[in-house]
């Protein structure tokens, strides 16, 4: 590991770093405005893929305006620059991420109008402020237009399933399997093949632990709080959410261009893993444990046993097709990229969800371990059979993988993938 990813992980584990008289503008401006796209997320009750996706709008827009205000400048996310010489960046940042929001979330208009007074209060007034301010409202504008036609409305469902292996209700929100990408060439390309078939050993084997670890009628507090804790259901900042939270606290010693960088790769990998995700479910239309348990009778498997009075520690079935777990999906993309982004796994981070039991945190030896606690957690709940556990996290990674190796880079010389400079 280079010198500079050292530095960067002693700086976010802990140790202090005195910033240069020089140093370049804080990121307070990222963090502030993705802290009011969790609260719209959560005050609107948006969807697992309705959230990626603001998130994904939001930091898209302060990206592209700093970078275009940024020399030398990455390649643009959607809209490139390079905006007005000599505007305030930071200027830039806010004025886009009020822009983006208070056209997803009009209803917190007042809200978002003050915090943008306040931010801009804070900058010295004149040409450049005012410059960034246009210019930011600009790519912001041109973010939201060429997001309108994306394929994320109207709603569409899949209509409820019959039989052996099927998920029996209808689920809407199947439209966003063929919504189109912010970062990877074909998010199609990463639906994987089928789950394991009903009558093999592999399903039987899943079957039997998703029965023990996730049936309510056995006591677990440890399994059930770990659930909980990731659970993060609608009315929450939701499981792509989580992650922008994380993201948050890794990041706090980041200049404003690297965090923009950071929440941008990030956001944009969550919002195609769900186009990824939805395919899959929707291809395969498997069904929730809750389902084959109580009718394993049905499954023609001479090692599944039915037990109709089973019931999953989560409190309910599911209410998408099973196969894979979302949240694996958004939890495996989510600690590629900071794995990738910072050159190191291993960043210990202190964490509380929204939905943690007494709110208590949970601190994290690295990214990859607090992924495989969340999929985890949806086997213990009794939603989900492993493999699609790990099918989801597969998904995740690989997305992740092409986002970071083709998105964002410096127009010349090394970029912040591979190698590993940043």
């Amino acid at each position: 590991m280079k010198k500079i990813a050292l530095v960067l992980v002693l700086g976010l584990t802990g140790a202090a770093l005195s910033a240069p008289a020089d140093a370049e503008p804080r990121a307070d401006s990222v963090r502030v405005w993705n802290e009011y796209a969790l609260a719209a997320v959560r005050a609107t009750r948006a969807t697992d893929a309705d959230a990626a996706r603001t998130y994904a709008m939001l930091n898209v827009a302060v990206y592209d305006a700093v970078n275009g205000l940024t020399t030398p400048a990455r390649t643009h996310a959607l809209i490139p620059g390079p905006g007005p010489r000599g505007a305030d960046p930071q200027a830039a940042a806010v004025a886009a991420a009020h822009t983006v929001l208070v056209r997803l979330d009009p209803d917190r208009t007042s809200s978002y109008d003050k915090q943008l007074q306040t931010d801009l209060d804070a900058l010295r007034p004149g040409h450049r402020r005012d410059e960034g301010v246009r210019w930011g409202r600009e790519v912001a504008h041109r973010v939201v237009a060429s997001r309108a036609d994306d394929g994320s409305t109207p709603v569409q469902s899949q209509p409820a399933g019959s039989g052996p292996g099927v998920f029996r209700a209808e689920w809407s929100g199947t439209q966003y399997r063929t919504v189109r990408p912010f970062a990877v060439s074909d998010p199609a390309a990463y639906v994987p093949g089928p789950p394991p078939a009903l009558d093999s050993l592999d399903y039987a084997a899943a079957f039997a632990e998703a029965a023990l670890l996730g049936d309510a009628a056995i006591p677990a507090p440890d399994k059930l709080a770990t659930f909980q804790f990731w659970s993060v259901p609608t009315g929450s900042a939701q499981p792509a959410g989580e992650w922008v939270k994380i993201a948050l606290t890794v990041s706090r010693d980041l200049p404003l261009a690297s965090s923009a960088r950071l929440m941008a790769l990030l956001t944009m990998t969550l919002a195609d893993t769900t186009v990824a995700t939805v395919g899959t479910k929707f291809t395969y239309r498997h069904w929730r444990p809750a389902t084959a348990i109580r009718e394993a009778d049905t499954d023609g498997n001479p090692w599944t046993q039915p037990n109709p009075a089973w019931a999953p520690r989560a409190g309910s079935v599911g209410g998408s097709p099973e196969y894979p777990s979302g949240h694996s999906s958004y939890s495996g993309a989510a600690a590629t990229v900071l794995a990738g982004f910072f050159c190191a796994d291993g960043i210990r981070f202190t964490h509380t969800t929204d939905t943690a039991p007494g709110g208590q945190p949970r601190t994290y030896p690295s990214f990859s371990v607090a992924a495989a606690e969340a999929g985890r957690s949806r086997v213990f709940g009794g939603q989900h059979f492993e493999f699609s556990n790990q099918t989801g996290l597969a998904i995740g990674r690989s997305v992740a993988t092409e986002v970071l190796a083709t998105r964002l880079l410096k127009r010349t010389g090394p970029t912040h993938h591979g190698s590993c400079p940043l």
